[in-house]
């Protein structure tokens, strides 16, 4: 059974799905991502695969009677994709060309295209969990994207604060925040023409990189072939300092933030939201995860145990070893 319960506490949904109990982890009698696993073609280079233990679905289940007045269940409308990024299983992000990432971008950017077009989908995510420190149980590169009937309260959040800041001062929150970044430079990772990554002074975490577009732009279908080819150098070039910096494999979160479709109460939002990448990597140092607890997840009181001044020009270093060391063009 799966559904959508409602927080009143939070004004937000949280989806519940028992379903997904059943998800193997990692398992060792086969990977259901590779080629001859009798679940996807035999060739494919990147690939959409619809979620085999999916919280969303567009065939819903009806919601158990357990609703009331203050907390009502909705049924679990949605979508829950797998979005497969090689058929290789031993890769990751950096492995893949330049030109094998921009078709990741144009997948994502197809889906984003689809999905719109179902007028109960309100807001569409796609993000990556990398590594065992954030819950991966296939190690196959892959991301995954969540069409949800609502939009997320930490997307509405940036939304209110982005609107907010647009009616004071008539400009993009996010657009402001990165010409500061680049004009301060202590905390620029990386940067090329069409986009710049940086840690911002606020983050959660000690690695925690923003990847935001430098010209104004609400989502993937308002990229041009330039900056889709710009975005996936750009990923590259990150996750491949990522583990440089450590000399380990590097887990993280990786989380993209785009307006929402549909949704009436969003409208014209594209004047003050912009699209950006969230990374959300756990660790502190090499061996050390900065663990997300109690006042993180109790208050929303987040604690960053180091200078993110610190962190940048490190990772920053660990990006220009890569593309010094990288034979894919």
């Amino acid at each position: 059974m799966a559904e959508l319960r409602w927080n009143p506490l939070l004004r937000t949904w949280t989806m519940v799905a028992g379903n997904r109990q059943a998800r193997p982890n990692l398992r060792t009698d086969g990977c259901p991502f590779c080629p001859g696993s009798g679940n996807v073609p035999s060739t494919y280079d990147v690939l959409e695969y619809d979620n085999d233990f999916p919280a969303l679905t567009t065939d819903p289940d009806e919601p158990d009677a357990v609703g009331s007045e203050l907390s009502p269940v909705a049924a679990n409308y949605g979508k829950c994709e797998v979005i497969l990024y090689s058929s290789q299983h031993d890769v990751s992000l950096h492995d893949l060309s330049v030109a094998h990432l921009t078709r990741l971008v144009e997948l994502w950017t197809e889906r984003q295209r689809i999905l719109s077009s179902d007028p109960r989908i309100k807001y569409i995510f796609p993000f990556e969990n990398r590594g065992e420190e954030v819950g991966v149980t296939i190690r196959h590169p892959h991301g995954q994207l969540y069409a949800y009937p609502f939009v997320p309260l930490k997307i509405r959040t940036e939304l209110d604060s982005a609107r907010a800041w647009h009616d004071e001062h008539g400009s993009c929150l996010f657009c402001d925040l990165a010409r500061e970044e680049m004009s301060d430079g202590r905390r620029v990772v990386l940067s090329n023409g069409s986009f710049v990554a940086y840690i911002p002074s606020f983050t959660d975490y000690p690695y925690g990189v923003f990847v935001a577009s430098r010209a104004h732009k609400g989502s993937f279908l308002d990229f041009t072939s330039s900056e889709r080819t710009d975005l996936a150098r750009m990923l590259k070039t990150l996750t491949g300092g990522f583990d440089l910096l450590f000399a380990r494999r590097f887990p993280y979160m990786m989380c993209i933030h785009q307006t929402p479709v549909n949704s009436l109460e969003d409208a014209g939002c594209e004047e003050s939201y912009h699209f950006h990448i969230e990374f959300y990597p756990p660790l502190r140092n090499e061996t050390t995860v900065k663990y997300y607890a109690s006042s993180e997840m109790g208050a929303w009181a987040a604690c960053n145990p180091l200078r993110v001044e610190d962190t940048a020009p490190a990772l920053a270093a660990a990006c220009r070893r890569f593309e010094q060391t990288d034979v894919k063009p």
